[in-house]
């Protein structure tokens, strides 16, 4: 492919030397770079790609594409495109590289703190079980269809996302449904890619050790919005304090879902147990296998995209009734409130949830609370991940401890970090009254173990923060670690 045809659309500031040649793979690491290729060079959070032209241009790298020509560089071999921003050109490189997949499909981006995961494999299994083949771009995997591609990303890098996009179009996937993680954005990952929709799921506490304050991370989120193009639509939770700030600057069609305050699309809940939730929809009722009331936002989130999504098409018109009757019959995400029935303690109940923020904690431990039979007890297993936001560890402890009669702070992925100093971060949230309730025990495998053997009849254990992953990352090697298979064989080997 010609580097003239790769540049349709970019904001060239200045170009030196030809256009007219032949490009091979677009790099973004010059690790990576091969003969032909073509190097861009992005400002990283860690790393300036800047700093390795001259390692790119040795490897190879017949163009580059950067934000400036570094002082004292001599330009001998390669053609060199100054552009304003690096990181936004990769991702229309990328697009143009692979043919513009977006433009040949109907792709919906899933933003927010909570509720991400859930909702995008929602929307993939209703528009799957409506007769559609659909793409799935998140944090649990990948889908082309029904092919599954391990995922290791909430979104991946530019290249990745139009390759995995023109993967989609090419098997016929005509909607594709993608978790956008605020990192992304801030990223520019998702740069050339062009959305049919946005959804909103809601804001809370998490990643300030990458945003730095709440305001940053939230116009990260907001920005989302604010560059959808006029013919897609934007929905938002309008129960969310900060629902309506994701609609302020956008151009695309604004719409609101909601259980509370008025919104296009209302949910009212009538029933929420352990079998599942009976729902007021649209006017219509339903009954659902999901449980709890964040469930019910997600559900409702789900309607809303079919049903704009079927407004938007002009050859594949969705009724009501149809997607409700097939909404009613989905499981959600593999992590997400998994629950499991102790063989030989009736009524106990074990349950996998990611949740691993303040709020997400919050959510479970209450929706718990409300379906559990007034004698039972709540013993919650969580702890907090290494190199990541450690503002929140002492208030997922209080949280935990507040709304659990038993608590026990154990290691989740501690990555870098010494697990005990993130279990002392997390104990420092925690008055006399949470202490006398708490138990610390590092070992992930013996905490789970401890809190079977503690649970009795109708007792409730949630194993949180780590849900659907399959390892146990220490220093940079990723152990074996399935909570739920964990818990599983624990209460069969009692």
């Amino acid at each position: 492919m010609l580097l003239s045809h790769l540049l349709q659309n970019l904001q060239v500031l200045e170009a030196q030397g030809s256009t007219d040649i032949e490009i091979g793979q677009i790099r973004f690491d010059s690790r990576a770079v091969q003969p032909g290729d073509v190097f861009v060079a992005v400002k990283g959070a860690v790393v300036d790609g800047h700093q390795f032209i001259d390692i790119a241009i040795k490897n190879g790298a017949v163009a580059v594409i950067a934000e400036e020509i570094p002082s004292g560089f001599i330009i001998h071999y390669s053609s060199f495109i100054i552009v304003k921003d690096s990181a936004e050109a990769l991702g229309q490189l990328a697009s143009n590289y692979y043919g513009n997949p977006s433009e040949e499909m109907a792709l919906v981006g899933i933003t927010g703190t909570n509720g991400k995961t859930t909702t995008a494999t929602l929307l993939w299994q209703l528009f799957t079980a409506l007769g559609y083949k659909c793409g799935l771009i998140g944090t649990v995997e990948n889908r082309v269809g029904e092919q599954v591609i391990p995922s290791t990303h909430t979104t991946p890098d530019a290249v990745r996302l139009h390759e995995l996009l023109r993967q989609m179009v090419d098997a016929g996937c005509s909607q594709v449904f993608m978790e956008i993680s605020s990192h992304a954005v801030h990223q520019r990952r998702i740069a050339g890619a062009t959305f049919s929709g946005g959804v909103f799921t809601n804001l809370t506490h998490d990643h300030l050790d990458y945003h730095k304050t709440f305001a940053e991370y939230r116009d990260a989120k907001k920005k989302f919005f604010d560059d959808l193009p006029k013919t897609a639509f934007a929905l938002t939770n309008a129960d969310d304090k900060n629902g309506l700030v994701m609609l302020q600057n956008t151009r695309a069609n604004k719409q609101t879902y909601g259980l509370k305050a008025p919104a296009d699309f209302k949910a009212k809940i009538i029933e929420n147990s352990l079998e599942g939730l009976h729902l007021e929809l649209d006017g219509a009722q339903i009954h659902a296998r999901m449980i709890g009331e964040f469930n019910a936002y997600n559900l409702t989130a789900a309607y809303g995209v079919a049903t704009l999504l079927s407004r938007l098409s002009k050859s594949q018109r969705l009724g009501k009734s149809e997607i409700l009757t097939a909404l009613s019959n989905l499981s959600g995400a593999e992590g997400r409130f998994d629950y499991l029935n102790h063989p030989t303690k009736p009524g106990c109940i074990g349950i996998v949830d990611y949740a691993h923020t303040p709020d997400a904690l919050e959510k479970v431990l209450e929706t718990i609370a409300k379906l559990k039979k007034r004698s039972s007890r709540i013993i919650t297993v969580t702890g907090a991940g290494g190199d990541r936001d450690k503002t929140k560890r002492p208030i997922m402890a209080q949280v935990c401890a507040r709304l659990s009669d038993q608590l026990i702070l154990t290691s989740d992925n501690p990555r870098t970090e010494d697990p005990a100093a993130i279990l002392k971060d997390m104990e420092a949230g925690l008055d006399a009254a949470g202490l006398k309730k708490t138990l610390t025990i590092q070992d992930r495998e013996q905490a789970i173990k401890t809190a079977i053997r503690l649970a009795g009849p109708n007792d409730v254990i949630l194993v949180a923060g780590k849900g659907h992953e399959k390892y146990q990352e220490i220093q940079g090697v990723k152990h074996p670690f399935d909570d739920k298979e964990m818990l599983f064989r624990m209460m069969n080997d009692e």
